[in-house]
């Protein structure tokens, strides 16, 4: 569906997916023809986003003229518009030497990197540890998950609302949708972008959650970070990234 976009409709869709980052607000045609130069009248602006509606890359909450991006709007910019903001190699010298004393207890590693991550994030931040079948095919001592920077989710207007983080945070207490989350679906990407709309799980209906999977002696594990569907992911892909190719340096010495 993607290549049916004009240039001026991937120019105009970019724009306000990344207004819609930057506000956490509905992006109208009039801010964008007054913060933006796209070369067209706010007219031609506006026709394109009711186009860009229509063909389910934009949406309109409420009766306002203003449009937010859909999942399969934020999937296109990330795939094909985005530009990562790629970690200094100051900052990933720093990251390396905070989890290296943790190299010999994975416990203490895995606690490390996910408050590392959710620091450097700013955001909610998971890690998982598979726990390998026995033998005769049952499952033993459960999974095992860290977490780190929950205050972080309060600053984001989407769960301003008390209801909103209760459910979110309502997630931690069941196993099997963060089993299901981290390792429930099949990808040959080493990195994956889900939006909770997309998952069927309620509570994470306004979420956008990044992942990344690793191996620690044999064991599958994965690190992820969960906030808001319209994330900074030009800054938050590369960092978690990092840390899950570090995990796996670390861990396997």
């Amino acid at each position: 569906m993607t290549d049916s976009l004009t240039s001026r409709q991937t120019q105009i869709l970019k724009t306000i997916i990344d207004e819609y980052i930057e506000t956490a607000e509905p992006v109208g045609s009039d801010a964008l023809d007054k913060k933006y130069n796209l070369g067209v009248s706010p007219a031609t602006i506006r026709n394109e986003m009711v186009a860009l509606t229509k063909s389910g890359y934009l949406r309109q909450p409420h009766t306002s003229a203003g449009r937010i991006p859909s999942p399969l709007a934020m999937k296109f910019y990330i795939n094909q518009l985005m530009e990562e903001k790629q970690m200094s190699l100051v900052d990933e010298v720093k990251a390396k030497e905070e989890v290296w004393d943790s190299r010999d207890d994975i416990d203490e590693l895995m606690d490390e990197a996910t408050h590392a991550l959710a620091s450097r994030t700013r955001s909610l931040a998971i890690a998982a540890l598979k726990n390998p079948t026995s033998p005769n095919g049952l499952r033993g001592a459960r999974d095992r998950f860290w977490q780190a920077g929950h205050s972080y989710v309060f600053n984001n207007p989407e769960f301003a609302e008390m209801a909103a983080c209760q459910n979110l945070f309502s997630i931690f207490d069941e196993f099997d949708k963060l089993d299901r989350l981290f390792f429930g679906f099949q990808s040959t990407s080493p990195l994956e972008v889900l939006f909770g709309e997309e998952l069927g799980m309620p509570e994470l209906a306004t979420s956008g959650i990044i992942s990344t999977h690793f191996s620690i002696k044999g064991k599958p594990g994965a690190l992820g970070v969960i906030g808001p569907a319209r994330a900074d992911y030009a800054s938050v892909i590369p960092i978690l990234r990092y840390f899950g190719n570090l995990i796996e340096e670390v861990a396997n010495q």
